[in-house]
């Protein structure tokens, strides 16, 4: 007898098909209240440092360079009032092997799937990971299929998904583009049953491993070249793999590094909206992404996201648009990096932060990434403006994400906007307790203290600030 295939029943077996597919049994970890056993389910399916920096080594990952950005910090000194201007330092992660960080990510996936005998990987992603997973599949002889969220119902692409498609098949990836919608998971979840392959999720305790050696170079090669760590580390924030998995590494390494978190500012546009899905420039890094899975980890294609970016992020910034494009083009002219939009949202969100703290102090702007024909400026702007986008020079603080996109007319209106952490931790917290509608016991409350970055009596103060 055939398995029945629609919508509500595939839905129905996803957690018999996630069990099966991501080789991990998340529910050993589970408290069955609102804590769960986060750190034990790092370590048990998670690797060392060491072990990982072994399986990247031989892979073509990690052990990628600093850059000083010596021509912005000079800019960015040239703006800022006197004595201010930190030094401005990038870690060139287009160095690995799929042209990004999310290598790292990739690399312990897909050794995992190997060494657990599955034949193949399947991931769904719009980008970078699926070239990553498809580079690190071809290296073990994995086939894979990426699976991506491409097109609106008119059938019109973002030009830089669709440069990453093109990615992911030249590195041997069968790709599989859907409309923006519900059909992406429902299709995710029937070729992970059909198939049989490991899910090389952006979320599992795999991936976000993999990203902990990013963390812990960048102490390593800052205390070798300096003699001490960064005073900041800047992360492009999304689903919070990036961030979680860096900062994770800075703390296994003893760094004192603060986390800082940036996103582009794209309040307005739900990303789930077919209208709106080409209104955005941007198809990661944005605050459509950051703000939901910060508050809410376990939306995620796992049961249990090994992504938590509130338990580290200190400070969170947003920036807009028009002045990542334009920091995209100050990096290219006066450093001769060219480099893709991802990185330039944090490299933007430095800029601006730089200005604000002593010239002897340092920020690392964590990661870097390939660039292609869909993700250079122009092609991204020439999209936007046959969307009804307007494009103009002016002041980036009046920009309205899908109206327009407003190019800074001087590099001194280049500024950051400071989210509301503590608004966000107390969103965790309430969205816990919606999902699990239980009254939290001592140890969910402790659970949530560790996940928003605070304490028993915030949380609690939290949770009886609700009840009223």
């Amino acid at each position: 007898m055939s398995k029945d295939m629609t919508y509500a029943a595939v839905m129905a077996r996803r957690p018999e098909i996630m069990k099966k597919a991501a080789g991990l049994d998340f529910s050993v970890f589970e408290s069955g209240s609102i804590a769960f056993d986060y750190e034990r389910m790092m370590k048990e399916a998670g690797f060392t440092i060491e072990e990982i920096q072994k399986i990247q080594s031989e892979h073509g990952v990690g052990n990628t360079p600093v850059i000083e950005l010596k021509n912005i910090t000079a800019l960015a000194r040239k703006l800022a009032p006197k004595g201010k201007g930190a030094r401005i330092f990038i870690k060139d992660e287009a160095a690995n092997a799929s042209g990004s960080f999310k290598a790292r990510r990739a690399s312990t996936a897909v050794y995992q799937a190997k060494k657990l005998g599955y034949k193949g990987v399947v991931t769904a992603t719009s980008g970078n990971y699926g070239a990553a997973v498809a580079s690190q599949a071809a290296m073990h002889g994995l086939k894979c299929i990426v699976v991506q969220e491409c097109y609106d119902s008119k059938g019109v692409g973002q030009p830089e998904i669709i440069e990453k498609a093109r990615k992911c098949e030249a590195l041997g990836a069968e790709v599989i583009q859907l409309s923006v919608g519900p059909e992406l998971f429902y299709t995710f979840l029937t070729i992970l049953e059909e198939t049989g392959y490991f899910n090389a999720s952006l979320y599992t305790p795999f991936a976000i491993a993999g990203i902990e050696t990013l963390g812990y170079e960048i102490a390593m090669q800052f205390r070798e070249k300096y003699g001490r760590d960064p005073d900041v580390v800047l992360a492009t924030n999304a689903g919070g793999g990036n961030l979680t998995g860096t900062a994770r590494g800075l703390k296994k390494a003893g760094a004192q590094s603060k986390i800082v978190a940036a996103s582009v500012d794209l309040t307005g546009l739900h990303m789930a909206s077919d209208k709106q899905f080409n209104k955005k420039s941007f198809t990661t890094g944005h605050t459509g992404f950051g703000m939901p899975f910060a508050t809410w980890p376990d939306r995620s294609d796992v049961p249990r996201s090994a992504a938590r970016p509130l338990r580290y992020i200190e400070r969170y910034l947003t920036v807009h648009q028009g002045e990542v494009f334009y920091m995209t083009e100050v990096l290219a002219t006066l450093e001769g990096l060219e480099k893709g939009p991802a990185g330039n949202t944090a490299l933007t969100a430095a800029f601006a932060l730089a200005q604000e703290m002593d010239q002897d102090q340092m920020i690392v702007v964590q990661e870097t990434e390939y660039t292609g024909a869909g993700k250079h400026i122009q092609p991204q702007l020439s999209f936007a403006r046959e969307n009804g986008i307007e494009i103009k020079f002016g002041d980036p603080k009046d920009e309205v994400a899908g109206q327009n996109i407003i190019l800074p007319s001087h590099p001194s209106l280049i500024k950051v906007n400071d989210a509301d952490v503590v608004g966000m931790r107390k969103s965790l917290i309430k969205n816990a307790l919606n999902n699990y509608k239980v009254i939290p016991t001592e140890e969910d409350i402790e659970f949530l203290a560790k996940e928003t970055n605070s304490d028993i009596e915030f949380v609690k103060n939290t949770i009886e600030s609700l009840d009223n």
